[in-house]
Order: C-alpha cells, then structure tokens, then sequence
C-alpha cells in the first residue's frame, strides 16, 4: 500500500500536460469536447480521487485488523491459549465473530475492551477516519456538524518520524515516532497534502502495530493464567 500510493503520487507529480494529451489521443477516441477534461482539472481530480482511495483503503485495513485481530482472541479464551483447541471451541470462537463481523466500528472497539480488556492505541484517529470518508462519499467533502466533537473539531492524529541527534557526533541520527495533528473544523473541506496521505498510512501501520502486540500479551496472561 505504501508504495503503491508512493509511484501513484509520483507519477501524477511528474505527468506533464503534452504526456496527457499524447495518451489520451493513442486510442484514437476520447470524449467530445465540452466532456474532455483539460490538464488541470485532471489534476484536481485525480488528487481528490486519491485521498478517497487512501482514507478507504486505510479504513478497510483497520476493519480486517480488528476482524482478525478479535477472532485469535476469541479462539484464545475459548481454550484458555491452548495450543490445540478442539471442534467446540472453534465452534465458540466461530459464533463470537459471526456476531462481531457486521457491528459498527465504535462498537468493536467497545467489545474488545470489554470482552478482552484491549485497548486500542489510536482509536479515535481510526473512528475519524471513517467521519472523514463519510463527509467525503457523501457531503463532498465537507465537514458538517455529525462529524466534529464537543470542541468543534474533527481531529486525525498522524505519526512522523522526528530525528534526533545523539550526543555522540560519531553515531548517526535516529529516529521515533511522534505525533501530528490535523484538525478539521464545521464548515471545512477533507484535504490533505501528499506527504500527509503516507502518514495515514504509517500511522495505520503503527496502530496494527499495537493491536497485534495487545492480542499476544493477552495470550501470555492467558497461558500463564491457566
């Protein structure tokens, strides 16, 4: 997915307007005039329809994470992290996640928390995700009143790598994950540069990061319970 999203911004970064013509030309049949988009609202477009495809893809990723993700826990408690569950055990975890596949997203969060006390680190930057492709599937892109918070605010957290240099000259800089901010208000229209595209995506990475290790600590506690 990264480096997919990384050629794809790439090259419309790179296209040139004679490059476009000359394409669209090849077949020897394109659309009538006033229906043919010119170079530059080309390129508007194809910005617009790449944040659509990041932020659903990105939310996709999230939604088969957490579905995964609560089907190895279920299949943990129902043999208490034995290695070999058996045919009824299966059965149980089966049933659980028949039920949890079709819930909202808020609502697995909850049942993970409460079901298998996981809780998941950049919860609310994967429910805004979902309030950002809403307002952009449905409302053009722009922020309405179901989509901010108390304060006014629909907030995305992002993770950026900040380099830091050691106080040893001779070693080289190293890097950690921090956090970012982007805030959208009532009113506001979903636009995010393309440097902020990939951070999705890193900061979706760092979250399956987290779930997956909460998922393997909750089967030591279990093992080690039992």
């Amino acid at each position: 997915h990264f480096d997919t999203l990384a050629f794809n911004i790439a090259a419309r970064d790179t296209v040139t307007e004679e490059a476009y013509d000359r394409q669209s030309a090849l077949p020897k049949i394109m659309p009538v005039a006033p229906a043919h988009q010119n170079f530059e609202q080309m390129q508007a477009f194809t910005q617009d329809l790449l944040v659509r495809q990041v932020v659903g893809d990105t939310l996709n990723l999230a939604v088969t994470a957490l579905n995964h993700s609560h089907f190895f826990l279920a299949l943990i408690k129902s043999c208490n992290a034995g290695g070999n569950p058996t045919e009824a055990e299966q059965k149980v975890a089966h049933e659980a996640q028949k039920d949890f596949l079709p819930a909202q997203l808020d609502e697995k969060f909850n049942r993970l928390e409460k079901e298998f006390d996981v809780m998941c680190e950049l919860e609310d930057s994967v429910t805004s995700l979902g309030f950002i492709l809403q307002a952009l599937m449905q409302q053009k892109g722009q922020v309405r009143a179901a989509q901010i918070d108390d304060a006014g605010e629909l907030v995305l957290e992002l993770k950026t790598i900040e380099m830091t240099k050691p106080e040893n000259t001779e070693s080289s800089p190293a890097g950690r994950l921090t956090n970012s901010r982007k805030v959208f208000r009532e009113g506001d229209f979903i636009h995010f540069s393309s440097s902020e595209l990939q951070l999705i995506l890193v900061m979706i990475a760092s979250f399956a990061d987290s779930l997956f290790k909460s998922v393997a600590l909750y089967a030591r506690a279990c093992k080690e319970g039992s």
